[in-house]
Protein backbone atom coordinates (compact mmCIF):
# COMPACT_ATOMS: atom_id res chain seq x y z
CA UNK A 1 0.00 0.00 0.00
CA UNK A 2 1.27 3.46 -0.97
CA UNK A 3 0.00 6.76 0.44
CA UNK A 4 0.00 9.61 -2.08
CA UNK A 5 -1.27 13.18 -1.88
CA UNK A 6 -1.70 16.38 -3.87
CA UNK A 7 -1.93 19.60 -1.83
CA UNK A 8 -3.00 22.86 -3.49
CA UNK A 9 -2.95 26.32 -1.92
CA UNK A 10 -3.91 29.47 -3.85
CA UNK A 11 -3.36 32.84 -2.14
CA UNK A 12 -3.55 34.81 -5.45
CA UNK A 13 -0.90 37.31 -4.24
CA UNK A 14 -1.06 40.80 -5.72
CA UNK A 15 -4.49 40.28 -7.30
CA UNK A 16 -7.99 41.51 -6.51
CA UNK A 17 -8.76 37.98 -5.33
CA UNK A 18 -5.94 37.80 -2.77
CA UNK A 19 -6.38 35.52 0.27
CA UNK A 20 -4.01 34.96 3.19
CA UNK A 21 -4.49 31.51 4.69
CA UNK A 22 -4.51 29.01 1.83
CA UNK A 23 -0.78 28.31 1.63
CA UNK A 24 -0.65 28.09 5.42
CA UNK A 25 -3.37 25.40 5.20
CA UNK A 26 -1.22 23.39 2.81
CA UNK A 27 1.86 23.68 5.00
CA UNK A 28 -0.08 22.44 8.04
CA UNK A 29 -1.66 19.59 6.10
CA UNK A 30 1.76 18.57 4.75
CA UNK A 31 3.11 18.24 8.30
CA UNK A 32 -0.02 16.39 9.36
CA UNK A 33 0.29 13.84 6.54
CA UNK A 34 3.95 13.11 7.26
CA UNK A 35 3.85 13.22 11.07
CA UNK A 36 0.45 11.66 11.77
CA UNK A 37 -0.53 9.56 8.76
CA UNK A 38 2.86 8.25 7.63
CA UNK A 39 3.02 9.78 4.14
CA UNK A 40 6.48 9.89 2.61
CA UNK A 41 7.62 13.32 1.43
CA UNK A 42 8.39 12.04 -2.07
CA UNK A 43 4.76 10.94 -2.42
CA UNK A 44 3.30 14.39 -1.67
CA UNK A 45 2.92 16.89 -4.51
CA UNK A 46 2.62 20.52 -3.37
CA UNK A 47 1.37 23.35 -5.60
CA UNK A 48 1.40 26.86 -4.12
CA UNK A 49 1.63 30.38 -5.55
CA UNK A 50 3.81 32.14 -2.96
CA UNK A 51 7.15 30.34 -3.42
CA UNK A 52 9.04 30.01 -6.69
CA UNK A 53 10.55 26.73 -5.48
CA UNK A 54 7.18 25.02 -5.91
CA UNK A 55 5.07 24.40 -8.99
CA UNK A 56 2.36 26.99 -9.49
CA UNK A 57 -1.24 25.86 -8.90
CA UNK A 58 -2.37 26.68 -12.44
CA UNK A 59 -5.33 24.85 -13.92
CA UNK A 60 -3.08 22.74 -16.14
CA UNK A 61 -0.70 21.88 -13.29
CA UNK A 62 -3.50 20.90 -10.90
CA UNK A 63 -5.16 18.71 -13.53
CA UNK A 64 -1.82 17.12 -14.39
CA UNK A 65 -1.08 16.38 -10.72
CA UNK A 66 -4.53 14.88 -10.17
CA UNK A 67 -4.30 12.75 -13.28
CA UNK A 68 -0.88 11.46 -12.19
CA UNK A 69 -2.30 10.73 -8.74
CA UNK A 70 -5.22 8.62 -9.93
CA UNK A 71 -3.64 6.96 -12.98
CA UNK A 72 -0.60 5.87 -10.99
CA UNK A 73 -2.68 4.36 -8.21
CA UNK A 74 -3.00 0.66 -7.54
CA UNK A 75 -5.62 -1.26 -5.54
CA UNK A 76 -5.06 -0.72 -1.84
CA UNK A 77 -3.42 2.70 -2.23
CA UNK A 78 -4.51 5.67 -0.12
CA UNK A 79 -5.02 8.87 -2.15
CA UNK A 80 -5.58 12.34 -0.72
CA UNK A 81 -6.31 15.74 -2.30
CA UNK A 82 -6.53 18.97 -0.32
CA UNK A 83 -7.55 22.21 -2.03
CA UNK A 84 -7.51 25.55 -0.24
CA UNK A 85 -8.52 28.59 -2.28
CA UNK A 86 -11.39 30.34 -4.01
CA UNK A 87 -14.48 28.64 -5.33
CA UNK A 88 -16.91 30.04 -7.89
CA UNK A 89 -20.27 29.10 -9.38
CA UNK A 90 -20.75 29.67 -13.09
CA UNK A 91 -24.39 30.17 -14.09
CA UNK A 92 -25.76 27.41 -16.27
CA UNK A 93 -25.27 27.65 -20.00
CA UNK A 94 -28.48 25.71 -20.72
CA UNK A 95 -32.15 26.09 -20.08
CA UNK A 96 -32.88 22.44 -19.40
CA UNK A 97 -35.20 21.46 -16.54
CA UNK A 98 -32.64 18.92 -15.26
CA UNK A 99 -30.07 21.67 -14.90
CA UNK A 100 -28.93 22.52 -11.37
CA UNK A 101 -28.31 26.07 -12.43
CA UNK A 102 -24.57 26.21 -11.78
CA UNK A 103 -21.16 24.72 -12.45
CA UNK A 104 -19.29 24.61 -9.14
CA UNK A 105 -15.57 25.21 -9.73
CA UNK A 106 -12.29 25.63 -7.95
CA UNK A 107 -10.18 28.62 -9.02
CA UNK A 108 -6.52 27.94 -9.89
CA UNK A 109 -4.12 30.85 -9.58
CA UNK A 110 -4.32 31.55 -13.35
CA UNK A 111 -8.17 31.50 -13.34
CA UNK A 112 -8.24 28.37 -15.57
CA UNK A 113 -11.26 26.93 -13.78
CA UNK A 114 -11.66 23.26 -12.87
CA UNK A 115 -15.35 22.29 -12.82
CA UNK A 116 -17.35 19.76 -10.86
CA UNK A 117 -17.67 17.60 -13.99
CA UNK A 118 -13.89 17.65 -14.41
CA UNK A 119 -13.58 16.30 -10.87
CA UNK A 120 -16.05 13.54 -11.65
CA UNK A 121 -13.87 12.45 -14.56
CA UNK A 122 -10.79 12.34 -12.33
CA UNK A 123 -12.33 10.29 -9.57
CA UNK A 124 -13.97 7.93 -12.05
CA UNK A 125 -10.42 6.87 -12.96
CA UNK A 126 -9.55 5.77 -9.42
CA UNK A 127 -8.90 1.99 -9.30
CA UNK A 128 -11.21 -0.14 -7.23
CA UNK A 129 -10.19 -0.77 -3.62
CA UNK A 130 -8.42 2.59 -3.39
CA UNK A 131 -9.49 5.19 -0.85
CA UNK A 132 -9.55 8.70 -2.32
CA UNK A 133 -10.27 11.44 0.24
CA UNK A 134 -10.86 14.99 -0.95
CA UNK A 135 -10.90 17.99 1.40
CA UNK A 136 -12.12 21.13 -0.36
CA UNK A 137 -11.76 24.26 1.76
CA UNK A 138 -13.44 26.60 -0.70
CA UNK A 139 -16.79 28.20 -1.35
CA UNK A 140 -19.62 26.19 -2.91
CA UNK A 141 -17.58 23.02 -2.31
CA UNK A 142 -20.65 20.99 -1.35
CA UNK A 143 -21.45 20.82 -5.07
CA UNK A 144 -17.89 20.16 -6.19
CA UNK A 145 -18.49 16.48 -6.94
CA UNK A 146 -22.04 15.60 -7.91
CA UNK A 147 -24.11 12.46 -7.43
CA UNK A 148 -22.23 10.95 -4.52
CA UNK A 149 -24.48 10.21 -1.56
CA UNK A 150 -24.82 13.17 0.75
CA UNK A 151 -24.24 11.89 4.27
CA UNK A 152 -23.99 15.24 6.06
CA UNK A 153 -25.31 18.43 4.51
CA UNK A 154 -28.20 19.90 2.56
CA UNK A 155 -26.69 20.64 -0.85
CA UNK A 156 -28.75 17.96 -2.60
CA UNK A 157 -31.69 17.63 -0.19
CA UNK A 158 -34.94 19.54 -0.40
CA UNK A 159 -35.72 19.11 3.27
CA UNK A 160 -33.60 18.94 6.37
CA UNK A 161 -34.01 19.63 10.09
CA UNK A 162 -37.75 19.20 9.58
CA UNK A 163 -38.10 22.38 7.54
CA UNK A 164 -38.14 23.36 3.89
CA UNK A 165 -35.18 25.70 3.33
CA UNK A 166 -34.75 27.92 0.31
CA UNK A 167 -30.98 27.50 0.32
CA UNK A 168 -31.32 23.73 0.26
CA UNK A 169 -33.34 23.63 -2.97
CA UNK A 170 -31.31 23.21 -6.11
CA UNK A 171 -33.80 22.36 -8.82
CA UNK A 172 -33.54 24.53 -11.92
CA UNK A 173 -37.08 25.83 -11.58
CA UNK A 174 -36.51 26.97 -7.99
CA UNK A 175 -33.33 28.81 -8.96
CA UNK A 176 -34.48 30.22 -12.28
CA UNK A 177 -35.75 33.55 -10.97
CA UNK A 178 -32.74 34.14 -8.74
CA UNK A 179 -30.29 33.01 -11.43
CA UNK A 180 -31.78 35.28 -14.11
CA UNK A 181 -31.62 38.24 -11.73
CA UNK A 182 -27.99 37.53 -10.89
CA UNK A 183 -27.07 37.07 -14.56
CA UNK A 184 -28.56 40.41 -15.50
CA UNK A 185 -26.95 42.11 -12.52
CA UNK A 186 -23.51 40.59 -13.21
CA UNK A 187 -23.77 41.36 -16.91
CA UNK A 188 -24.29 45.06 -16.14
CA UNK A 189 -21.68 45.07 -13.37
CA UNK A 190 -19.14 43.52 -15.76
CA UNK A 191 -19.68 46.55 -17.98
CA UNK A 192 -19.18 48.99 -15.11
CA UNK A 193 -22.91 49.74 -14.61
CA UNK A 194 -23.99 49.38 -10.96
CA UNK A 195 -27.57 48.38 -10.27
CA UNK A 196 -29.48 48.17 -6.97
CA UNK A 197 -30.36 44.66 -5.79
CA UNK A 198 -33.66 43.07 -4.92
CA UNK A 199 -35.28 43.36 -1.51
CA UNK A 200 -32.86 46.03 -0.37
CA UNK A 201 -29.96 43.58 -0.11
CA UNK A 202 -26.57 44.19 -1.63
CA UNK A 203 -25.50 42.02 -4.51
CA UNK A 204 -22.14 40.32 -3.98
CA UNK A 205 -20.46 42.53 -6.59
CA UNK A 206 -21.46 45.60 -4.57
CA UNK A 207 -19.17 44.44 -1.80
CA UNK A 208 -16.27 44.74 -4.19
CA UNK A 209 -16.09 48.38 -5.16
CA UNK A 210 -13.13 48.74 -2.80
CA UNK A 211 -12.80 45.18 -1.45
CA UNK A 212 -12.61 42.34 -3.96
CA UNK A 213 -13.63 39.77 -1.37
CA UNK A 214 -16.29 40.43 1.25
CA UNK A 215 -14.95 40.90 4.79
CA UNK A 216 -16.81 38.88 7.39
CA UNK A 217 -16.84 39.26 11.16
CA UNK A 218 -16.60 36.27 13.47
CA UNK A 219 -15.90 35.85 17.17
CA UNK A 220 -12.13 35.78 16.88
CA UNK A 221 -11.68 38.64 14.42
CA UNK A 222 -12.12 39.18 10.70
CA UNK A 223 -12.31 36.73 7.83
CA UNK A 224 -12.59 36.98 4.08
CA UNK A 225 -14.98 35.19 1.83
CA UNK A 226 -13.45 32.44 -0.34
CA UNK A 227 -16.13 32.92 -2.99
CA UNK A 228 -14.84 34.71 -6.08
CA UNK A 229 -17.52 37.11 -7.36
CA UNK A 230 -18.17 36.76 -11.09
CA UNK A 231 -17.46 40.45 -11.55
CA UNK A 232 -13.96 39.96 -10.08
CA UNK A 233 -13.34 36.84 -12.16
CA UNK A 234 -14.32 38.78 -15.28
CA UNK A 235 -12.10 41.71 -14.35
CA UNK A 236 -9.09 39.43 -13.85
CA UNK A 237 -9.80 37.62 -17.13
CA UNK A 238 -9.92 40.98 -18.91
CA UNK A 239 -6.49 41.83 -17.51
CA UNK A 240 -5.04 38.42 -18.48
CA UNK A 241 -6.51 38.24 -21.98
CA UNK A 242 -6.57 41.91 -22.98
CA UNK A 243 -10.21 41.48 -24.06
CA UNK A 244 -12.57 44.17 -22.85
CA UNK A 245 -15.86 42.65 -24.04
CA UNK A 246 -16.04 39.75 -21.56
CA UNK A 247 -19.28 39.36 -19.62
CA UNK A 248 -21.05 36.52 -17.83
CA UNK A 249 -22.13 34.80 -21.03
CA UNK A 250 -18.61 34.81 -22.46
CA UNK A 251 -16.66 33.33 -19.54
CA UNK A 252 -16.53 29.75 -20.88
CA UNK A 253 -15.54 30.57 -24.49
CA UNK A 254 -13.02 33.11 -23.15
CA UNK A 255 -11.42 30.36 -21.05
CA UNK A 256 -11.21 28.18 -24.15
CA UNK A 257 -9.91 31.02 -26.29
CA UNK A 258 -7.11 31.88 -23.84
CA UNK A 259 -6.09 28.46 -22.49
CA UNK A 260 -6.93 26.32 -25.53
CA UNK A 261 -5.44 22.84 -25.00
CA UNK A 262 -5.06 23.48 -21.27
CA UNK A 263 -8.66 24.57 -20.80
CA UNK A 264 -11.07 22.51 -18.72
CA UNK A 265 -12.42 19.42 -20.54
CA UNK A 266 -15.91 20.63 -19.60
CA UNK A 267 -15.23 23.97 -21.31
CA UNK A 268 -13.86 22.25 -24.42
CA UNK A 269 -16.91 19.97 -24.62
CA UNK A 270 -19.17 22.99 -24.35
CA UNK A 271 -17.35 24.70 -27.24
CA UNK A 272 -17.62 21.53 -29.32
CA UNK A 273 -21.38 21.47 -28.85
CA UNK A 274 -21.58 25.18 -29.72
CA UNK A 275 -19.75 24.44 -32.96
CA UNK A 276 -22.25 21.72 -33.87
CA UNK A 277 -25.08 24.16 -33.17
CA UNK A 278 -23.48 26.78 -35.40
CA UNK A 279 -22.93 24.29 -38.21
CA UNK A 280 -26.55 23.17 -38.06
CA UNK A 281 -27.82 26.77 -37.78
CA UNK A 282 -29.65 25.72 -34.63
CA UNK A 283 -30.16 28.81 -32.46
CA UNK A 284 -32.60 27.14 -30.11
CA UNK A 285 -32.75 23.80 -28.40
CA UNK A 286 -30.77 23.22 -25.25
CA UNK A 287 -29.09 26.63 -25.08
CA UNK A 288 -30.28 29.18 -22.55
CA UNK A 289 -29.35 32.86 -22.28
CA UNK A 290 -25.75 32.10 -21.27
CA UNK A 291 -25.29 29.55 -24.05
CA UNK A 292 -26.60 31.91 -26.69
CA UNK A 293 -24.20 34.66 -25.60
CA UNK A 294 -21.34 32.15 -25.72
CA UNK A 295 -22.40 31.05 -29.20
CA UNK A 296 -22.30 34.64 -30.45
CA UNK A 297 -18.79 35.07 -28.99
CA UNK A 298 -17.55 31.87 -30.65
CA UNK A 299 -19.13 32.79 -34.00
CA UNK A 300 -17.24 36.10 -34.00
CA UNK A 301 -13.97 34.37 -33.10
CA UNK A 302 -14.34 31.90 -35.94
CA UNK A 303 -15.11 34.68 -38.40
CA UNK A 304 -11.94 36.50 -37.32
CA UNK A 305 -9.75 33.38 -37.42
CA UNK A 306 -7.53 32.53 -40.39
CA UNK A 307 -7.57 28.85 -39.41
CA UNK A 308 -10.87 27.95 -37.77
CA UNK A 309 -10.14 24.21 -37.80
CA UNK A 310 -6.84 24.76 -35.97
CA UNK A 311 -8.50 27.11 -33.52
CA UNK A 312 -11.18 24.52 -32.68
CA UNK A 313 -8.93 21.44 -32.63
CA UNK A 314 -8.60 21.19 -28.80
CA UNK A 315 -12.40 21.20 -28.51
CA UNK A 316 -13.07 18.88 -31.43
CA UNK A 317 -10.80 16.23 -29.91
CA UNK A 318 -13.05 15.91 -26.86
CA UNK A 319 -15.51 13.02 -26.86
CA UNK A 320 -19.11 14.11 -26.32
CA UNK A 321 -21.71 11.37 -26.35
CA UNK A 322 -24.63 13.78 -25.92
CA UNK A 323 -25.34 17.44 -25.30
CA UNK A 324 -26.28 16.48 -21.74
CA UNK A 325 -22.56 16.07 -21.03
CA UNK A 326 -22.13 19.83 -21.19
CA UNK A 327 -25.09 20.64 -18.96
CA UNK A 328 -24.30 22.16 -15.59
CA UNK A 329 -25.67 19.52 -13.27
CA UNK A 330 -25.78 16.70 -15.79
CA UNK A 331 -26.14 13.18 -14.47
CA UNK A 332 -22.82 11.36 -14.40
CA UNK A 333 -21.48 8.36 -12.56
CA UNK A 334 -20.04 10.60 -9.86
CA UNK A 335 -17.53 9.48 -7.29
CA UNK A 336 -16.85 5.75 -7.20
CA UNK A 337 -17.45 3.84 -3.97
CA UNK A 338 -13.88 4.58 -2.88
CA UNK A 339 -14.35 8.38 -3.10
CA UNK A 340 -14.90 10.64 -0.07
CA UNK A 341 -15.53 14.39 -0.21
CA UNK A 342 -15.32 16.60 2.87
CA UNK A 343 -16.49 20.06 1.85
CA UNK A 344 -15.86 23.34 3.62
CA UNK A 345 -19.48 24.34 3.19
CA UNK A 346 -22.68 23.56 1.30
CA UNK A 347 -22.94 24.32 -2.42
CA UNK A 348 -24.93 27.50 -1.74
CA UNK A 349 -22.58 28.70 1.02
CA UNK A 350 -19.21 30.40 1.29
CA UNK A 351 -16.11 29.35 3.22
CA UNK A 352 -14.00 31.72 5.30
CA UNK A 353 -10.36 32.75 5.08
CA UNK A 354 -9.63 33.86 8.65
CA UNK A 355 -6.87 36.11 9.92
CA UNK A 356 -7.53 36.53 13.67
CA UNK A 357 -4.29 38.34 14.57
CA UNK A 358 -3.91 40.40 11.42
CA UNK A 359 -0.63 38.63 10.73
CA UNK A 360 -0.73 36.66 7.45
CA UNK A 361 1.47 33.99 9.04
CA UNK A 362 -1.46 33.14 11.33
CA UNK A 363 -4.19 33.15 8.66
CA UNK A 364 -6.08 29.96 7.81
CA UNK A 365 -9.11 28.46 6.15
CA UNK A 366 -11.87 27.89 8.68
CA UNK A 367 -12.42 24.23 7.74
CA UNK A 368 -8.70 23.42 7.45
CA UNK A 369 -8.04 24.94 10.86
CA UNK A 370 -10.95 23.07 12.42
CA UNK A 371 -9.67 19.75 11.03
CA UNK A 372 -6.19 20.37 12.44
CA UNK A 373 -7.63 21.33 15.85
CA UNK A 374 -9.80 18.22 16.00
CA UNK A 375 -6.99 15.89 14.93
CA UNK A 376 -4.69 17.37 17.58
CA UNK A 377 -7.19 16.31 20.24
CA UNK A 378 -7.38 12.69 18.99
CA UNK A 379 -4.45 10.35 19.43
CA UNK A 380 -6.00 7.59 17.35
CA UNK A 381 -8.16 7.38 14.22
CA UNK A 382 -11.26 9.54 13.87
CA UNK A 383 -14.16 8.58 11.61
CA UNK A 384 -15.19 10.76 8.67
CA UNK A 385 -18.64 11.35 10.15
CA UNK A 386 -17.25 12.29 13.56
CA UNK A 387 -14.69 14.64 12.01
CA UNK A 388 -17.31 16.53 9.97
CA UNK A 389 -19.80 16.73 12.83
CA UNK A 390 -17.12 18.05 15.17
CA UNK A 391 -15.99 20.53 12.49
CA UNK A 392 -19.54 21.87 12.25
CA UNK A 393 -19.60 22.42 16.01
CA UNK A 394 -16.16 24.06 16.06
CA UNK A 395 -17.07 26.47 13.26
CA UNK A 396 -20.43 27.31 14.81
CA UNK A 397 -18.75 28.03 18.17
CA UNK A 398 -16.28 30.32 16.42
CA UNK A 399 -19.13 32.24 14.80
CA UNK A 400 -18.86 30.92 11.24
CA UNK A 401 -22.11 30.12 9.41
CA UNK A 402 -20.61 27.65 6.90
CA UNK A 403 -21.60 24.01 7.37
CA UNK A 404 -19.06 21.38 6.29
CA UNK A 405 -20.47 18.39 4.41
CA UNK A 406 -19.65 14.72 3.90
CA UNK A 407 -20.24 12.94 0.58
CA UNK A 408 -19.42 9.24 0.28
CA UNK A 409 -20.94 5.78 0.13
CA UNK A 410 -22.35 4.29 3.33
CA UNK A 411 -19.34 2.06 3.88
CA UNK A 412 -17.03 5.07 4.32
CA UNK A 413 -19.14 7.17 6.67
CA UNK A 414 -17.61 5.68 9.80
CA UNK A 415 -14.29 4.71 8.24
CA UNK A 416 -11.18 6.48 9.57
CA UNK A 417 -10.33 9.86 8.05
CA UNK A 418 -7.63 9.30 5.37
CA UNK A 419 -6.39 6.02 6.85
CA UNK A 420 -5.67 4.16 10.09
Amino acid sequence: MTKKAVLVGCNYPGTKAELKGCVNDVERMYRCLTDRFGFQEENITVLIDTDENFRKPTGANIRRALLTLVKGAEPGDVLFFHYSGHGVRLPAETGDDDDTGYDECIVPTDMNLITDDDFCEFVDKVPSDCIFTIVADSCHSGGLIKNEKEQIGHSTQTEFDGEQKREGRFGFRELLSETVHDLVHDAFESRGIHLPSRNGHRHESEYNKEETVKVLNYREGEARNRSLPLSVLIEILKEKTGQEDIDVGKIRPTLFDFFREDASPKVKKFVKVLVSKLESNDDGGFLGAIGNLAQQFLKQKLEDSDDSSGYLEPALQEKVSSTHEVYAGSMKNGVPDMGILISGCQSDQTSADANPTGNPLNAYGALSNAIQAILSEHDGPIANRELVMKAQKVLSKQGFTQRPGLYCSDCHVDAPFICD
